[in-house]
């Protein structure tokens, strides 16, 4: 991994064509997700179209809190899907 520094000074974890976004509590950006919390937010690259991933996410019962949505990717613009996970504790 390579730590990177993109947009105003974002910073993320980069490997191969992967992403990791590292956001500050109480200074996320817009887009971001409806309940934002310490997290972890993964950018995956695929070639597949947005509303194939939709279709699968919704038959897979997994909410999409936003998109598709422009941001910066692992490999510049994209357009993208947030969906919701949630961890037992």
């Amino acid at each position: 991994m390579s730590a990177v520094t993109f947009g105003e000074g974002r910073r993320a974890l980069t490997f191969g064509p992967g992403k990791i976004n590292l956001h500050e509590a109480g200074r996320e950006l817009r887009p971001h997700a409806m309940r934002p919390s310490r997290q972890r937010d993964l950018c995956l690259v695929t070639d597949t179209p947005q509303e194939h991933i939709l279709a699968h996410l919704s038959a897979c019962g997994v909410p999409v809190e936003q998109g598709p949505v422009p941001r910066t990717g692992a490999r510049g613009p994209i357009t993208s899907t947030t969906s919701a996970t949630r961890t037992a504790t």
